[in-house]
């Protein structure tokens, strides 16, 4: 299991942006971060950059995964309906829930999600 944002487990500084020219304010090796928006997708995905994204829909992971997110992430209600999807389906992206605590942890690893983002 993945587990971003956990203060004992080192993981890349993510970047939250909301438009494309956000991407270059960011610190070199930074992850970006943001809402849904196929412009966005479109160019990280033409540019090579690592991005996650959340998304609010099934159709929503599907085009996230196609425009190559590393992770796309969702409330956890949501993530564990999406995790079937994303293990038939073979998705290249990681399917991460949005958690508040580490104790929620357990019960994502039981529903088998692909990992944990701690906002």
């Amino acid at each position: 299991m993945i587990i971003v944002g956990h203060k004992d487990i080192p993981f890349v500084e993510f970047a939250n942006i909301s438009c494309i020219d956000d991407i270059a304010n960011t610190k070199p090796n930074s992850f970006v971060l943001f809402d849904y928006g196929i412009d966005l997708m479109k160019y990280c995905y033409k540019n090579n950059i690592d991005y996650g994204v959340n998304i609010f829909s099934i159709k929503e992971a599907i085009f996230a995964n196609s425009l190559g997110a590393k992770f796309i992430l969702s409330p956890k209600e949501f993530a564990i309906i999406l995790q079937p999807i994303v293990q038939n389906y073979m998705f290249d992206s990681k399917n991460l829930a949005i958690i508040k605590s580490e104790d929620e942890i357990e019960e994502l690893v039981l529903k088998e999600v692909d990992g944990v983002i701690i906002l």
